[in-house]
C-alpha cells in the first residue's frame, strides 16, 4: 500500500475472451477503487506465450471500455510496447521478466529458495507413491538438503533446475474480507515452484504465483479482489510476501458465478463472454448493473436498477456474499428492457443498424429521411425485445413476407378459416382498390370503422385477419403506428411493400 492509498488491480490473461466471472471481478475492483478515491490498475498476465494472443488483449481492452471501466495505470495500447500509463510500469508481465529474475536470485542468495534438480519422471514417481499410500501429493523437499558441492557440479553439467521457495513450519494465515481469517497448514503447501525448470544459460519461466506477488508488491497493491478459484494460490503468495518481508495485502475472494443449476456457468446455458453480450445487443449499463448484483447488494434498499454512479456510492466489500452467485438471464433481460426504455431513439438506431444488414443501406450512406424512418420503426419494436439482436426477426415483415407461407401457418389458418375473416379481407381489398394515394393512419382508422360496420366483426375477429394480411401474423404492432411506417418506408427505395401491395398480394386482388 502506498501512503495508505487504496490500490487494486485487474490482471487478465490475453488467452481468451473476457467472460462474465472476470468481468465481475474487474467491476468489483473498479467500484472499490472509485468508492474510496483510489487507483484501479490494469496489468496484463502474458507470460504464457503459447496461449497469449494480441487479439485477445485488444478485445478485453475494448470490452472493459465498453463496460465503462477506465484505469488509472495500465499498458500502452495492444500491439505496442513501452512502460504504459503510470509510475509502476511496465504493465505487461512479458516486459518485466528481468525483475522476476532479480528477485528469484535474491531469494536464492538469502537461502530462502533453492534449486530443485528433480526430473519430471522423479516427481511423477514421488506423487504416485504418495497417492498409493493415500497421503497428500506434495513435494518432499529432497533437493533442500543438496550440498553446495553437488549444486555446483549439477550447474556445471548443465542439469536443468527449477527454483522452489522454502516453506517454514508455521501455518500460513491471511485475512479475507469475504471469508474471514483463513489458515493453511505449511505441510499442505509444500515448497512451491517459483521458476520452472531451466538452466543458468537458459532460465526457466517464472510461475504465476511468483510473478503476481512480485508485481502486486512493487505496485503497492493494497487489496487483492479476485475469484475464489485463486484461494489455493493465496498461501503460496503469502509465503512469498513473508520471504521478502513485504506487507501482505488484504484479500477478498469472490464466489463463483454459476448457472441456475448451480454448476459453473458454461456456454450451454447461454452467453458467457462480454463480446457475446455486446453482439446480442445488451446495453453496457444493464450488464454492469446486473454483474454488480451477482453476490453483492446495496444496503438499505431493495432497488435493482442502479446507475454506475449509484453503484460506486454504495459499494463495499463487506456486503459481498461468500455463496455462489447464480446467473439469471431473465433478470438480466428485465434490466436490459429497463435501460432500453431509457435510451434515446437516436442511440438505439445507431446500435441496431448493424442487425439490419442487407435490408438497409450502409449507415454512412443513408439519408436523413431513412434514419428518421428507422427511428420510428424501432419505436414500435424495441419495447417487445429483451436485446437488440431480436429486432430483425420482429421487424422483418416490414420488408416483405411470403403470403403462401403466412396462410399455411396453423395459427393463421385457424383465423382465416372463419367466414368473418373472409368478409373482413374482402372489404379491406375493396378499399385498397379504390384508394390510389398513400394510406395515412387516419384513412386506415376510417377503413376499420367502415369494415366493422359492414361485417359486424369486432375485436380480434376484425383485427387479426387484417394484421395477417399486413404482417403475416395475427398480432403485431398497433395498426395506427404500423401503417405510416409501412407507407413511408415504401417511398425510400428500401423494398418495403405498401399497404395496397400487401393486401393485393395476400388476398389475390
Amino acid at each position: 500500500m502506498e501512503n495508505g492509498r487504496i490500490r487494486v488491480r485487474f490482471v487478465p490473461s490475453p488467452t481468451g475472451l473476457l467472460h462474465v466471472g472476470n468481468a465481475r471481478t474487474a467491476l468489483f475492483n473498479w467500484l472499490f477503487a472509485r468508492h474510496h478515491g483510489g487507483d484501479f490498475i490494469l496489468r496484463i498476465e502474458d507470460t504464457d506465450t503459447e496461449l497469449t494472443d494480441p487479439r485477445f488483449e485488444k478485445a478485453l481492452v475494448s470490452d472493459l471500455r465498453w463496460l465503462g471501466l477506465d484505469w488509472d495505470e495500465g499498458p500502452n495500447e495492444p500491439g505496442t510496447r513501452g512502460a504504459g500509463k503510470g509510475q509502476h510500469g511496465p504493465y505487461r508481465q512479458s516486459d518485466r521478466l528481468h525483475l522476476y529474475a532479480d528477485y528469484a536470485a535474491k531469494l536464492l542468495k538469502e537461502e530462502k529458495a533453492y534449486r530443485c534438480f528433480c526430473t519430471i519422471e522423479e516427481l511423477e514417481a514421488e506423487r504416485k507413491a504418495l497417492a498409493e499410500r493415500n497421503m497428500p501429493q506434495v513435494y518432499s523437499g529432497r533437493c533442500r538438503s543438496l550440498t553446495p558441492k553437488v549444486i555446483k557440479r549439477n550447474l556445471a553439467a548443465g542439469i536443468p533446475f527449477a527454483i522452489r521457495l522454502k516453506i517454514g513450519e508455521e501455518p500460513l494465515r491471511f485475512h479475507d474480507m469475504v471469508r474471514g481469517d483463513v489458515e493453511f497448514q505449511a505441510d499442505a503447501v509444500s515448497d512451491p515452484i517459483l521458476v520452472r525448470s531451466g538452466t543458468e544459460a537458459d532460465p526457466g519461466t517464472p510461475v504465476y504465483n511468483f510473478v503476481v506477488t512480485v508485481d502486486d508488491a512493487l505496485m503497492g497493491i493494497s487489496h487483492v479482489i479476485r475469484g475464489d478459484d485463486h484461494l489455493p494460490n493465496t498461501p503460496k503468495q503469502v509465503a512469498i510476501y513473508e520471504a521478502f518481508g513485504w506487507e501482505i495485502p488484504i484479500f477478498a475472494h469472490l464466489s463463483n458465478v454459476t448457472g441456475l443449476d448451480r454448476e459453473r456457468l458454461a456456454k450451454r446455458q447461454g452467453a458467457t463472454s462480454i463480446a457475446t453480450f455486446r453482439e446480442m445487443g445488451y446495453l453496457p449499463e444493464a450488464l454492469v448493473n446486473y454483474l454488480a448484483l451477482l453476490g453483492w447488494g446495496p444496503e438499505n434498499t431493495k432497488r435493482e436498477t442502479l446507475t454506475l454512479q449509484e453503484l460506486v456510492k454504495n459499494f463495499s466489500l463487506e456486503r459481498i456474499s461468500p455463496s455462489p452467485a447464480a446467473f439469471n438471464f431473465d433478470k438480466l433481460n428485465t434490466l436490459n428492457r429497463h435501460y432500453l426504455k431509457l435510451s434515446s431513439p437516436v442511440r438505439l438506431a445507431a446500435l441496431s443498424w448493424e442487425y439490419f444488414g442487407g435490408l438497409l443501406p450502409e449507415k454512412d450512406h443513408a439519408s436523413d429521411e431513412v434514419l428518421v424512418w428507422f427511428v420510428h420503426l424501432l419505436q414500435m419494436f424495441v419495447p417487445t425485445v429483451d436485446h437488440l439482436d431480436q429486432l430483425t426477426a420482429k421487424a422483418l415483415f416490414i420488408f416483405g413476407f411470403d403470403p403462401d407461407i403466412a396462410r399455411a401457418r396453423q395459427e393463421n389458418a385457424n383465423v382465416l378459416a372463419a367466414d368473418s375473416a373472409r368478409m373482413v379481407l374482402a372489404e379491406l381489398a375493396d378499399r385498397v382498390r379504390a384508394h390510389s394515394i398513400p394510406v395515412t393512419a387516419e384513412i386506415f382508422q376510417q377503413w376499420l370503422q367502415e369494415i366493422e360496420k359492414a361485417t359486424g366483426a369486432k375485436d380480434k375477429n376484425l383485427f387479426q385477419p387484417i394484421c395477417i394480411a399486413l404482417t403475416g401474423a395475427p398480432s403485431g404492432p398497433e395498426l395506427g403506428r404500423l401503417v405510416p411506417v409501412i407507407e413511408h418506408g415504401s417511398t425510400l427505395n428500401l423494398g418495403v411493400p405498401t399497404v395496397r401491395q400487401r393486401v393485393e398480394k395476400f388476398v389475390g386482388v
